[in-house]
């Protein structure tokens, strides 16, 4: 199967290494736009709404327990086998249109008596949502994948999936409403649902209904199937005649026809694959085929897009930002950062191993190897925590624990300092937000992301513990390692290598929303500070390490203790915004003993000029 431009199918073997799903994906992905979908009822099954033959079965077990009322049993003997009661009670085969044309012979009374299956219960707003095939739907249709929606269902699934990420679809379910739509290729996504909406009185239900389209509608039906490539699931090909004649109809097909089968595979279905040799997709419900198809194309994305800059990645999150309706935009954007940085550490790009004449050097290279990878992310943190009002929090916290399970699988063989190096983005991504939050004056978000994810070595039979002690500097970067890495200049070491080298290197990140290098430097020391009181704060007094850094130097620390440790001390009250969220147990006592405690270490055993 070939195409006619550039941008034509990807031509489908009959047989080898692509398998259906792939051919879909690769058919997709290369032709964005140029795909239209043919849904059926069962797409909708996993959201509570029945199929035709579930709404069968329960009305004909209403119409038996009405015929039937001084039988108690009437309902569920009927609903066992329908097709049997049905043929001894009527003189006509039993089905889906058949039902509804004897017991609701006008629109008005089906819609009455369908509301039950389509609507959500009282009381229950969750109840007949839409679907994972519904969601995954719309976001491809947010990616530009998928630009038209035929449908027989007239439930509004489809339209609430498209709505949740922020997509108002043109929808068609009257013929007179398709003179006045714009043109399927200016429109970000057309829904039209060929047996009509719930909402309207013109379904089309019954086999005489079904029998013909309007001709309006049998236009634009038959203009979708000559332009675009069709991918059909949850559609039986049972009862809609005209639809099965329209599909019949399309005498050439620019792309190929891929049809998802899952369960029975009746003859009209079997005649239309067969005439247009489509490629059939069997045993794969609609959840599964379309989240499959997005994680596919999601995929072939990262072959073939080049990773977003980061000046464009900041520009980008700032307009999304306070937009409510991208808010998909924003996680998005965080998580293909945080996948960057995941993709490269591996141990053929990141050595856990090193000889002791080659330790320095790979220790080196791996810190400044780690801190390139996630330059984009801790752009994007900086920039968003500080400019957030907690809406993304969620995002932020979701970053640093995708960079911590980096450390959930251990290698053999490896070096211990070398293999601790594997949570310095996590490390980066954690000081970054703690800095930000402490910028934008949101330190309660500091009781989030010292105190989870909770971690500990794999097999190690630790406790697990939150990264206020997990990811402590002073245990993710080897002193030995760092003053090698980052000497001071003058011929000395510096006294704290980590914490100088972490404000030195997370410098950039805060140029845009702090310009002032001593502001930018006095939050740094706070977040020192307010980090090591919290890894104070514990029972178990070996786990009792400070983030020893630079703000315990006299000049930060203050003489007599009038600097930033006296400044944080008059700030302890049952007001403090960290108690608040949930540090120290939300206890006022526990803070100020992790304030003392942590006064102490520092007379014990800090490094001063």
């Amino acid at each position: 199967m070939a195409s006619e431009d550039a941008t034509g199918p990807v031509t489908i073997p009959a047989g080898g290494l692509i398998d259906p799903p792939m051919a879909m994906a690769l058919n997709v992905h290369s032709s964005p736009g140029v795909y239209a979908l043919l849904l059926g009822a069962g797409i909708s099954i996993a959201s509570g709404v029945k199929t035709g033959w579930g709404v069968v079965q329960d009305i004909v077990g209403k119409v038996a327990a009405v015929r039937d009322p001084d039988n108690p049993d009437a309902r569920g003997e009927a609903m066992a086998d329908p097709e049997k009661w049905w043929e001894a009670n009527t003189s006509e085969p039993l089905g889906y249109s058949a039902l509804l044309a004897a017991a609701a012979p006008m629109p008005a009374s089906r819609q009455a008596m369908l509301a039950e299956y389509f609507e959500p219960e009282e009381g229950q707003v969750d109840s007949k949502g839409p679907t994972a095939a519904h969601r995954a739907i719309a976001q491809l249709v947010k990616r530009g994948s998928i630009r038209v929606i035929l449908t027989t269902n007239f439930d509004r699934l489809t339209e609430r999936a498209l709505q949740e990420v922020g997509i108002s679809p043109q929808v068609v379910s009257r013929p007179d409403q398709i003179k006045g739509i714009k043109p399927l290729a200016h429109s970000q996504v057309t829904v039209i649902k060929l047996h009509g909406d719930y909402a309207d009185l013109e379904q089309r239900n019954t086999v005489d209904e079904l029998e013909t389209y309007p001709d309006e509608l049998q236009q634009l039906l038959d203009r979708v199937l000559d332009e675009y490539g069709l991918i059909v699931c949850g559609w039986s090909a049972d009862w809609d005649k005209a639809l099965v004649r329209a599909v019949e109809g399309t005498r050439s097909r620019r792309y190929p026809l891929f049809w998802a089968q899952y369960g029975r595979f009746n003859e009209a279905a079997q005649a239309l694959t067969a005439q247009h040799d489509a490629v059939v997709i069997d045993g794969k419900s609609a959840d599964e085929l379309f989240t499959d198809l997005v994680s596919r194309i999601e995929a072939l994305d990262r072959l073939t897009t080049a990773p977003v800059t980061r000046d464009v990645a900041v520009v980008q999150l700032k307009r999304t930002l306070a937009d409510p309706l991208r808010r998909i935009d924003v996680f998005d954007l965080v998580d293909q950062a945080v996948t960057q940085v995941t993709d490269r550490s591996t141990p053929e790009h990141r050595p856990v191993l090193a000889s002791p004449s080659a330790w320095a050097d790979t220790f080196g290279s791996s810190v400044r190897g780690y801190r390139a990878d996630s330059d984009v992310l801790l752009h994007l943190l900086a920039n968003g925590v500080f400019h957030d009002n907690g809406t993304h929090d969620h995002v932020w916290r979701r970053a640093v624990e995708r960079l911590v399970r980096l450390r959930d699988t251990m290698p053999s063989p490896y070096d211990e300092y070398l293999e601790k190096l594997r949570h310095l983005p996590a490390l980066l991504a954690t000081w970054t937000i703690g800095v930000a939050a402490v910028l934008s004056h949101r330190e309660e978000l500091l009781a989030q992301i010292l105190y989870r994810p909770e971690w500990a070595a794999p097999h190690s039979g630790h406790d697990r513990q939150g990264p206020a002690w997990y990811l402590n500097p002073n245990l993710v970067l080897n002193i030995e390692g760092m003053h090698d890495m980052h000497p001071s200049g003058n011929g000395n070491k510096f006294l704290y290598p980590q914490s100088n080298w972490l404000k030195d290197t997370l410098r950039e990140p805060f140029r845009l929303v702090e310009p002032s290098d001593i502001a930018y430097r006095e939050a740094s020391a706070r977040f020192e500070l307010l980090a090591s009181m919290i890894a104070m704060d514990t029972d178990i007094d070996f786990r009792a390490y400070p983030w020893a850094g630079e703000f315990f130097l006299d000049s930060s620390w203050g003489y007599d203790n009038n600097g930033l440790a006296g400044a944080v001390e008059t700030e302890l009250t049952e007001t403090w915004p960290l108690l608040g969220a949930g540090a120290f147990g939300g206890e006022l006592p526990w803070a100020q003993s992790a304030l003392t405690a942590l006064t102490e270490w520092r007379g014990k055993h800090s490094r001063r000029w």
